[in-house]
């Protein structure tokens, strides 16, 4: 029985030829497109990940499976160093992702062709700490949002463009009511509206953001803590405003005032809705007048729900989380919660106290 052939890494080879190095290297690119397409990542994470390869390759001008630690550094610490922290999060997290690949894939086929043993340059000494979601978005409270919402709407009984304010007020409530996502109130259909399932009615998130780049994912948001009367009365009220055929196929839930070629309207764009917001929070809100926007609604939501009684894992399912870790920085309790179920805490013991010395 003869022995197996062992790769010796330790062995160099002749390089090889430039061009054929150039195409090895664009079929490595493409194989990791593809790689990360069958992992069900989204175009637009992937064309990112790309995007940030290619920034780093033009800045180093050699094959990437070259960078040294010290590269990293020099790439991270200066050329990026201005950036937002974003930004280089994920240019860190889309290197590191390629040299997993490379060194599952082609260590052996770079081994041979050019004597270089993969090896990622981020370690522990330059690796990004933190996460670009740290930081934490303390919603404004109960009265807080009411305060907006009722100046908001008076407000609607004196503007000159009712339709797009109201528009505008009726999607920014959904997202305090049921933690809609800005992009999925611009996506919503008139048809997505499902007045009949469950006991208040749902509303069909056909263009869900999906967990870490993963794609849109559906879900059915039950049209709980009011959303189903905001709903009909923007339906009943506002949304014949806009001219659109209610019966058309496809119909938008939050219209544009802009047409069409046939003469339909277009589905409202984020920056709309979120123009609007901010709007109204300088109007009617002035303390969150730079710091209210979509997302700190959604968090709004997520607390409301979960003082109301809603537990973790049903606060998780209304905002399509894939961890309730997630949900858990969505949930931020009163200040005087922990202190008010202490003393709740301390009242208990002393009742049993009185039941042994009675």
């Amino acid at each position: 029985m003869g022995l197996a052939a062992v790769c010796d890494l330790c062995e160099f080879r002749d390089p090889v030829s430039a061009e054929e190095l150039e195409r090895f290297e664009t079929d490595v690119l493409a194989g990791f497109v593809l790689a990360r397409a069958s992992a069900g990542l989204a175009v637009g994470t992937i064309r990112g990940d790309v995007g940030h390869l290619d920034r780093m390759r033009s800045w180093f001008g050699r094959p990437l499976w070259g960078m040294e630690p010290a590269d990293a550094d020099g790439y991270f610490g200066k050329v990026l160093r201005g950036s937002p922290s974003g930004t280089r999060l994920a240019g860190a997290r889309a290197l590191t992702a390629y040299f997993l690949f490379l060194e599952l894939r082609h260590k052996v086929e770079i081994h041979r062709m050019t004597g270089r043993v993969i090896e990622c340059p981020i370690g522990e000494m330059n690796r990004r700490r933190g996460s670009k979601d740290a930081a934490l978005r303390i919603p404004p409270t109960d009265p807080e949002i009411r305060k907006l919402f009722t100046g908001w709407g008076g407000e609607l009984a004196i503007c000159r463009t009712f339709a797009p304010t109201a528009r505008n007020y009726t999607a920014s409530k959904l997202m305090s009511q049921v933690g809609l996502g800005v992009s999925e109130a611009c996506k919503l259909g008139l048809a997505d509206i499902k007045w009949d399932l469950g006991r208040f009615g749902k509303l069909h998130v056909r263009q869900g953001k999906g967990a870490r780049g993963s794609g849109p994912r559906e879900r059915m948001v039950p049209l709980i803590n009011g959303a189903g009367r905001t709903l009909g009365w923007f339906i009943e009220d506002v949304w014949g405003q806009f001219d659109d055929d209610h019966t058309r196929p496809g119909a938008p839930l939050f219209p544009s005032e802009r047409k069409n070629t046939g003469g339909s309207s277009r589905r409202v764009g984020d920056d709309a809705l979120r123009n609007g917001l901010a709007t109204a929070a300088k109007a009617h809100l002035p303390i969150w007048a730079d710091a209210l926007t979509p997302h700190v609604l959604r968090h709004f939501c997520a607390s409301g729900l979960y003082l109301g009684g809603l537990d973790l894992h049903g606060i998780q399912a209304v905002l399509q989380h894939s961890w309730i870790a997630t949900t858990m920085r969505y949930v931020h309790v009163r200040q005087t919660r922990v202190e008010d179920a202490w003393v709740s805490g301390q009242q208990r013991a002393a009742k049993r106290l009185e039941g042994l010395t009675g």
